[in-house]
């Protein structure tokens, strides 16, 4: 399965092509690694939201700078179980979503 093997229809393209450089251009670093303080090069323009395919999402939705092991295994990691494993120093989740913070 190659990267874009999931709707290769609206990735195998010279528009998204364009699209792609252009994010990645304005935005060259990672955001989540910019969040937690880390300076990585992003090498993904990812959907923020997913698109699953709808063609006006795919063009019209909002994009975010990442770096591949933040796309392919925290990115896909929230999406798949709708939160993040992320912790603090004392090892407390910090997405509110988390199942451990709905006990509070």
């Amino acid at each position: 399965m190659g990267r874009y093997s999931s709707h290769p229809q609206l990735y195998n393209n010279r528009r998204w092509h364009a699209r792609r450089k252009q994010q990645l251009q304005q935005h060259p670093l990672c955001c989540m690694c910019l969040a937690n303080h880390r300076v990585t090069a992003a090498t993904v323009a990812d959907h923020i939201s997913p698109h699953n395919g709808d063609p006006n999402l795919f063009w019209n939705g909002p994009l975010q700078s990442l770096c591949g092991n933040c796309h392919n295994r925290f990115k896909q990691r929230v999406e798949k179980h709708g939160y993040s494993n992320a912790v603090d120093v004392d090892g407390r989740p910090l997405d509110p979503n988390h199942p451990s913070n709905s006990f509070k």
